[in-house]
């Protein structure tokens, strides 16, 4: 028995596979340049991102400190509120206790003239 000869035949079959093995390989190629560039395009956003929110954080922490300020301040205002009702008390009491002294001295003025003296 003779060896079969071999012959040089292209299948439809092994075409469309080589075919679409190549086509595959091509649009895989595009596909990961497409994601590298988006890749590249999304750091990009995530690094603004990322400076916005550093500078957010900052005029939050400003805030922060300009309401400790404030709540301070208003605590200061209160307790001088307070202070200085105290000293409109005092005040008051040693005008009352000066009008008395007054009319003490008047009444004391007005028997020296009258020349009514004192009893010890």
């Amino acid at each position: 028995m003779k060896a079969p000869a071999w012959k040089w035949e292209l299948n439809l079959n092994t075409l469309v596979i080589l075919f679409g093995f190549g086509g595959g390989l091509i649009a895989w190629g595009a596909t990961w340049e497409r994601v590298n560039a988006n890749q590249e395009a999304h750091a990009q956003s995530i690094d603004r991102l990322d400076k916005r929110l550093t500078a957010a954080e900052v005029s939050l922490r400003q805030i922060d400190n300009h309401e400790l300020r404030i709540s301070a301040v208003e605590k200061q205002a209160a307790e001088a509120a307070t202070s200085m009702r105290a000293v409109e008390t005092t005040l008051n009491a040693l005008s009352a206790d000066t009008r008395v002294m007054r009319e003490i001295l008047q009444r004391i003025e007005a028997s020296q003239r009258d020349g009514v003296q004192l009893r010890p």
